[in-house]
Formats: structure tokens, C-alpha cells, sequence
């Protein structure tokens, strides 16, 4: 028999309903990502912000914060309030590449980010100077076999896609070519277009436009499969490179402890925006295609890749960055 003290206790917990989540979100969204305005993951991130602010009608901020290839912008969100009001737009970079490329992070992406969507990809495209002597990958691997150490690869910098690229590239060639990081874009395709650099393993938003304006040759292209805005070029796979794969990526992810239900919310219209025609032929300008990971499945990519590069980094002697 239940008290007399009880019973008014259990009438009030029976006649009012379960108090209702908050509706996601509540405030301001920032989306935080470590490069430059109007690069590529700028403009996914502003696809995402215009499709949040008009489905959810709040403002969305997108917030450039440049430096330590990433890892700024990386340590803010992860050391943000887990609620969904601040994310970060990551590249791969800051998650699966810099943790063996630095002495010591100031984040953990392991355990302080939670992936949210993957919403696209970018290859590289290995490009040459027009009157370097190769038509073909072949080509280009038997002239590095004859003159060892003397031709030369530029790079986005040490630790980019683009520099890994190119190590791993020589490291199935067997072959030994000259690493040359550039910190400026336009002063590296300045070089390679006069020769004073052999290649470049260079995104494929950078590098298309030379190449169709024939300042460049391409000679293949660095992702599993053929890309739709180059559909003749072979991939570095189809070319003997058995597993060749470096592939830039960029997706949506928040700090850690952020509620399951609005990660859900947020890859679903992350995947609605992504997957609008407007957003799909703007990715298209850029060589880049959308892609729909479930939080699950991108998790599961950056398990496989983390230590696939990790390996690689050591394997090539890259010394840690302090």
C-alpha cells in the first residue's frame, strides 16, 4: 500500500508528460575550418551554413581559422561545448594525418571529435611540366630510374595530401625523387609551368584549369576510381600502382560528448544539402564529387586510413613537426 505523502507525488508525475528535448538548435551555428575563403572546403562549408540557416532558421556563421595545418581550427571545436552550436568543417588532414605528422597535438581526434558527414572528396591529379620528357607514368618512373634524385616533386606543404602523395608514389615506384614544399600556391604553379619543378601531385581544383588551358600535362589521376570531371584519365591504380589512394577529404564533425540526436539531425541535412543540384554542379566546377556517409561509416574511414598514413610517415622518415 502505497503512503499517503506518496500519492500526490505519483498523480503529478502521471498527469504531466515527459519534459520534450529542446529542438536542435537553439542558438547560433558556427562552422570553424582551418583554410582560406573560397577553397574547397570553404565552399562545402558554406553550402552546409545557407542549407542549415534555411531549413532550421538560424544564422550560420562560417569561420576561417588558418594555421598548423588544421590543427587550430581542430583544438577550438574539440575543446568546444558539445551542443551543436560550434563544428568543425575537417579536412583529412588535421584527423587521420597530422596525429604521426606532429611531435604532439593539442586534440585527440580520436576521442575529443565525433564525425558527423563526410560530404565530399578530392582527388589529386599527378601533373608535369609540358616539356618534361615522358608521355606516360612509365615514362616518368623510368626517367627518375635513370637520374636518381635529380627530378622534383612541389607540394601544398609537409604533411598535405599532396606531399603524401607524392611519397607514396615514389615509395611503390621505387624510386627516389626530391621533395620541394611550397607555402604559395600560385608561386608553386608558377614554378612547375617554368620547369623549375618536375611535378605535382596537385587537388584537382587547382590543377584543372592548367591543364584544359595546356600549361601542365596531367598524366593520372590519385583516387581508387576515375574522377567524372577527367573521365579519361587512369587512375595511378589502373597504371600498375595496385591500392594507390590519396585522396583528399572533407566532412562535418563536432566535439565530443555532442547529443546523438543532433549528430542524426545534422548528417541527415548535411546529406540533403550536399545532394541538392545546386550544390552538386558547384562541387562539379571544382573536380570534387559529394559523397553520403552515414556518422558510422565516416568513422569507420578514418579508423582505416589513420594508421595507413602513419605508416607511410614513418616508413619515409618524415621527421615529427614541433
Amino acid at each position: 500500500m502505497l503512503r499517503p505523502a506518496l500519492v500526490p507525488i505519483l498523480l503529478l508525475w502521471l498527469t504531466n508528460p515527459l519534459q520534450a528535448e529542446p529542438r536542435y538548435p537553439q542558438s547560433t551555428i558556427r562552422i570553424v575550418l582551418g583554410f582560406s575563403p573560397g577553397s574547397a572546403p570553404d565552399v562545402a562549408a558554406r553550402i552546409l551554413a545557407d542549407h542549415f540557416m534555411a531549413t532550421w532558421g538560424k544564422p550560420v556563421v562560417v569561420e576561417n581559422m588558418l594555421g598548423a595545418g588544421g590543427n587550430i581550427a581542430a583544438d577550438h571545436v574539440a575543446k568546444s561545448a558539445p551542443d551543436g552550436a560550434t563544428l568543425l568543417m575537417a579536412g583529412n588532414a588535421a584527423i587521420v594525418i597530422n596525429p604521426s605528422l606532429y611531435a604532439k597535438l593539442p586534440y585527440d581526434p580520436a576521442h575529443d571529435l565525433v564525425p558527423v558527414a563526410q560530404v565530399t572528396v578530392a582527388p589529386n591529379i599527378l601533373v608535369l611540366n609540358k616539356d618534361v620528357p615522358a608521355a606516360g607514368v612509365q615514362d616518368l618512373v623510368d626517367l627518375a630510374r635513370r637520374n636518381p634524385g635529380t627530378l622534383t616533386f612541389a607540394s601544398a606543404g609537409v604533411g598535405t595530401s599532396t606531399h603524401l602523395a607524392g611519397e607514396l608514389f615514389q615509395t611503390m615506384a621505387g624510386i627516389k625523387i626530391q621533395h620541394v614544399p611550397y607555402r604559395d600556391s600560385t608561386a608553386l604553379l608558377s614554378d612547375l609551368m617554368a620547369g623549375r619543378v618536375t611535378m605535382f601531385f596537385g587537388s584537382i581544383a587547382s590543377v584543372l584549369p592548367q591543364v584544359r588551358d595546356g600549361g601542365i600535362r596531367a598524366l593520372a589521376i590519385t583516387s581508387a576510381r576515375r574522377s567524372s570531371a577527367v573521365p579519361d584519365l587512369p587512375t595511378l591504380d589502373e597504371l600498375g600502382f595496385r591500392g594507390f589512394d590519396a585522396t583528399a577529404w572533407f566532412g562535418l564533425m563536432a566535439p565530443a560528448g555532442t547529443p546523438a540526436s543532433v549528430i542524426k539531425s545534422l548528417n541527415e541535412e548535411a546529406q540533403k544539402a550536399v545532394a541538392a543540384p545546386a550544390a552538386r554542379a558547384k562541387f562539379a566546377t571544382l573536380g570534387m564529387e559529394t559523397v553520403t556517409r552515414t556518422p558510422d561509416e565516416f568513422a569507420a574511414d578514418i579508423r582505416t586510413e589513420t594508421p595507413r598514413w602513419a605508416e607511410l610517415i614513418r616508413r619515409v622518415g618524415i621527421a615529427p613537426i614541433q
